[in-house]
């Protein structure tokens, strides 16, 4: 593994571009950890020297909207940190639709990762019911994909 500066400043756009907190890259004795701690904010508030009681107002019980219900279906998830691909190359169809059925084994898009393009296979067949990430857009590991009834 060639440790030069360009390979290490792509990898901390990578840990940047995708919201990760860590990467650790390692081959042979060589290893890269790249670490991005999340800002702490506090905020103190000093108790007001005198407090007076209000009176006690019991809120009035609203009617909740319904709940916008889940799709329902097993999820097709990213294997990996990446960048999601609808179809093969720019321009070309998608390799599924929303409506659209969808075979054990079959490609349903790509995500990129490092430059590698990583065909995404189905592996539940079913009628897709819902895309749930647009394409180009980045996509962290587990984060669902598409939906799909069986």
């Amino acid at each position: 593994m060639k440790m030069d500066l360009e390979y290490i400043e792509k990898l901390v756009e990578l840990v940047s571009k995708n919201e990760l907190t860590e990467l650790t890259i390692e081959e042979g004795e060589n290893a890269v950890v790249i670490r991005k701690e999340k800002e702490v904010v506090t905020t103190q508030v000093a108790a007001p020297a005198q407090v007076m009681a209000a009176p006690a107002v019991v809120p009035q019980a609203k009617p909740e909207a319904p709940k916008a219900e889940a799709p329902k279906g097993i999820a097709i998830t990213s294997p990996m940190v990446g960048t999601f691909y609808r179809s093969p190359s720019p321009g070309a169809a998608p390799f599924t639709d929303a409506g659209k059925t969808v075979n054990i084994g079959q490609v349903v898009c790509i995500i990129e990762a490092m430059k590698l393009m990583n065909e995404i296979e189905a592996e539940v067949a079913g009628k897709v019911i819902e895309i749930c990430v647009e394409d180009g857009q980045p996509v962290e590991f587990g984060q669902t994909l598409m939906i799909v009834a069986p």
